[in-house]
């Protein structure tokens, strides 16, 4: 009896990692990003956003360091400073040891720092939809961005060329949707989200066969909140 209980367990193990993930019907992504921004992640749309963020119990990067007895009796503007490179130098680093796959990249901008998600690295080629390894990878970032819950997020989904606009901006922003509706599964806050498609605007490599499939990506920007 005790074997057929470890056979079963293992089973259910192997069964659930070979599980394909799909996205829940389209028709229930506005339940899933309810309270996502919808428009670009600029400074005035944080500050407008920030009331609704904290809120929802939302942190800001200064108060989630533990500072030293010293630190506590310096010029506030510098230990906000200190604090806040700290906390998304080591967001970086646990991304970058995190995400060590073809077609993912992490890279630092000022104080944010930008994960970038070749398509083809997290979503099926037959339909559109998030892939099992790309699944995987959406669940590391999940837990990574859950634990340094103190920043916003800017879900921007890119095409590489296309003669019809609408239709990459359409393309563009269901990848960007899909993206925050499985991160909105795995218990990160919309409150934190900007998802926007951009279509094949502001491409980064050349538009020949190899350019066009790092042009199709989606692009995570965490910016701290403050």
């Amino acid at each position: 009896m005790k074997m057929n209980k470890i056979i079963f367990v293992a089973l259910s193990i192997l069964l659930s990692g070979c599980l394909q993930y799909h996205s829940p019907a389209r028709n229930t992504w506005n339940q899933y990003l309810y309270g996502a921004s919808f428009m670009d992640m600029t400074e005035t749309a944080k500050t407008a956003k920030l009331p609704i963020y904290m809120g929802h119990g939302g942190k800001i990067v200064t108060a989630s360091g533990e500072l030293s007895e010293k630190m506590q009796y310096g010029d506030k503007n510098n230990i906000d400073n200190t604090v806040l490179v700290k906390y998304m130098s080591g967001l970086e680093y646990e991304l970058y040891d995190a995400l060590r796959k073809p077609g993912l990249s992490v890279q630092r901008a000022g104080t944010d720092v930008v994960i970038i998600l070749v398509r083809g690295a997290i979503m099926r080629d037959d339909i559109a939809d998030i892939s099992s390894d790309g699944a995987d990878t959406l669940k590391i970032i999940s837990k990574i961005l859950n634990k340094y819950n103190a920043t916003f997020m800017e879900i921007a989904g890119y095409t590489d060329s296309m003669k019809d606009k609408s239709a990459a901006g359409a393309l563009s922003l269901d990848m960007a949707e899909r993206v925050g509706v499985y991160l909105a599964q795995h218990d990160v806050s919309t409150s934190r989200m900007f998802i926007v498609g951009r279509g094949s605007a502001r491409p980064i490599a050349a538009q020949d066969d190899m350019g066009r499939l790092m042009n199709r990506r989606i692009e995570i920007r965490l910016s701290p909140a403050r």
